[in-house]
């Protein structure tokens, strides 16, 4: 399915389980307000291993300027969702 049709709440699927991979935690739930500071583990280093891995998991490119502009998840599924058009 092309990401720009692709519902929010399966966007927010898949990024669950490219968390899960990342932080080695299948029990992590996200939601959009989620932010790196209520992910225990979550710093610099592993920001960058999951944005690699978004990257691939979607076929995308995040800018370093975009990146630093992800507050959220829901920033981040928005993200996902204009990268695909």
């Amino acid at each position: 399915m092309c990401l720009n049709r692709m519902p929010p709440t399966e966007i927010q699927d898949r990024l669950t389980k490219t968390f899960h991979k990342v932080f080695g935690d299948s029990s992590l739930v996200i939601t959009p307000d989620t932010t790196a500071s209520d992910v225990e583990g979550w710093d610099s280093l592993t920001h960058v291993r999951l944005l690699l891995t978004i990257e691939r998991e979607f076929r995308i490119r995040i800018t370093a300027t975009e990146a630093e502009n992800l507050r959220t998840v829901g920033d981040l599924i928005q993200l996902i969702q204009t990268k695909a058009n």
